[in-house]
């Protein structure tokens, strides 16, 4: 790339680095295995013949909690039928028609594949035992226009362990931060054919590898499961954060003009 940019560097107005793509994931590591999963059912007096009667009262519990500030904000809670509807698209068109500039735009909900837990029984010990499974389960998809990341999404998985994920975008989150600085810039989608100052843009894009990422994506995982304090009150379990999916990406802003025409084909097919 330092090659590519000193090659063409009378045509390049600008350049930024940074994070595009960011899929977290979230953990209850104290049930999310089944040793685990067996000291919470004993810290709750649940025997296992009384699991899924157990599960179903928590996944009623939770969905009603999580589907709650929509509900208060009367924003849409709409079903999907297909797993395969593309969400962000569906919620980016209720964005636009609902013309929402902050907050909750929607959460979608859908049945798709999940691990779980199941009790059966163990022929060779004789007695029921608690295994993972391979299950389906409902996810609720919450959609935001966020205050710091801008356009995000997360999802809760409503049954054992109740597992999340937040779905990120780092450009996003720059044209956020660039509004809040007061600094001018031309977006097309993901990219950004123009920035005033690409050296202020490119500070704002280092301020995000200073993030409090524990702090930041518990406030999120408070929204999608309000009631985690309460069920694990007397059994600790917190979420333990990893990233799953990113992507780091530069993006060269050319001058414009006849030059860039001759060459983007040449760039096009060397790619």
């Amino acid at each position: 790339m330092l090659k590519f940019i000193a090659k063409f560097g009378n045509l390049i107005q600008g350049v930024i680095s940074g994070a595009d793509r960011l899929v977290f994931r979230g953990s209850l590591r104290a049930i999310q295995y089944p040793f685990g999963m067996m000291g919470y059912l004993w810290n709750k007096q649940v025997p296992l013949t009384l699991f899924g009667q157990h599960a179903e009262q928590l996944t009623k519990q939770i969905k009603e909690a999580s589907l709650a500030e929509a509900r208060r904000l009367d924003r849409p809670i709409q079903y999907l039928p297909s797993s395969k509807t593309d969400k962000k698209v569906l919620a980016e068109q209720i964005a636009l028609r609902d013309q929402v500039e902050n907050g909750l735009i929607c959460v979608l909900s859908c049945v798709e594949p999940c691990l779980s837990f199941e009790v059966g029984p163990n022929p060779e010990k004789k007695q029921l035992e608690l295994k993972h499974r391979l299950r389906k389960c409902l996810f609720l998809y919450h959609y935001w226009l966020h205050p710091l990341f801008g356009f995000m999404s997360a999802r809760i998985q409503t049954w054992f362990p109740f597992q999340v994920q937040i779905y990120l975008n780092g450009r996003e989150w720059l044209a956020r931060q660039m509004n809040q600085a007061g600094l001018s810039y031309i977006r097309q989608e993901n990219c950004f054919p123009w920035i005033e100052d690409y050296g202020r843009a490119q500070a704002l894009m280092d301020e995000q590898l200073k993030t409090d990422w524990s702090q930041e994506l518990g406030k999120i995982a408070q929204q999608l499961n309000p009631l985690q304090r309460e069920i694990f009150a007397n059994f600790p379990a917190s979420y333990y954060w990893s990233l799953i999916e990113s992507e780091w990406a530069t993006d060269v802003g050319f001058r414009g003009g006849v030059e860039v025409q001759r060459l983007f084909p040449l760039f096009v097919e060397h790619g």
